[in-house]
């Protein structure tokens, strides 16, 4: 298995960068679905960045707990440091999600912001397998992503923005992906099913609701990771 990329030495510079590069909009997709989270008591958050979501997830659902994980841990330290006015609520494991190991878990929130394009298809399906059958009945799954729409603008606009943005996180982390994930395959193959979904930006940037309609309970939760 090759390394995960490392993203420690843009921790601090990752909100300017998104900012910069596009404005409000990866934010507002990520917080797109927000209400479907309110009612949640166990969240595990994958790749969530420097936490600003995490901490707002925290503010708004009082009961929520979540588990963060993430390779980067200065990534991991951003996080916590956010979301330390509810430090009782929020764990955080830095791990390589491709070699997670999940003991009992009774998730039902699956948290992944621009995180699935950090892996080939191949290592979501596996990914995808490994939660959809360790979570609760219902379990929802938010992904917040890029897309390349089928049409004229995603061969002239999308594609080559997507293409950039893998040269140049290629060049400043070592992430070694170089397209998107066709992550509805391999979501769907695990069992889960797209419930919501909306667009933005001429559809480059989308968010989905997926739920997991046939997973099985489980009376412990733990997570461990190599």
């Amino acid at each position: 298995m090759k390394a995960p990329p490392n993203f420690n030495r843009l921790a601090r510079l990752y909100r300017w960068m998104e900012l910069f590069s596009f404005g409000p909009w990866l934010m507002v997709c990520r917080c797109a679905f927000m209400n479907e989270c309110l009612n949640s008591c166990r969240a595990l958050a994958l790749g969530d960045g420097d936490g600003r979501f995490t901490a707002r997830l925290l503010r708004e659902n009082p009961i929520i707990r979540i588990d963060a994980v993430d390779a980067s841990s200065a990534m991991l330290s951003d996080l916590f440091r956010r979301a330390r006015p509810h430090a009782d609520r929020v764990r955080t494991y830095q791990a390589d999600v491709r070699s997670l190991q999940l003991a009992n878990p009774t998730y039902d929130l699956i948290l992944t912001h621009f995180f699935l394009d950090c892996l080939s298809t191949e290592e979501v399906k596996s990914l995808a397998a490994s939660l959809g059958g360790a979570v609760c009945p219902g379990c929802l799954w938010i992904v917040s992503e890029f897309a390349i729409p089928s049409d004229r603008f995603g061969m002239l606009v999308a594609r080559p923005i997507v293409w950039a943005l893998y040269r140049v996180f290629g060049w400043l982390t070592g992430l070694q992906v170089r397209s998107l994930p066709d992550h509805h395959l391999a979501l769907r193959q695990a069992g889960f099913t797209l419930e919501k979904q909306r667009c933005w930006l001429k559809g480059l940037l989308i968010s989905e609701v997926w739920s997991a309609a046939n997973s099985s309970p489980s009376s412990s939760a733990g997570l461990s990771g190599r």
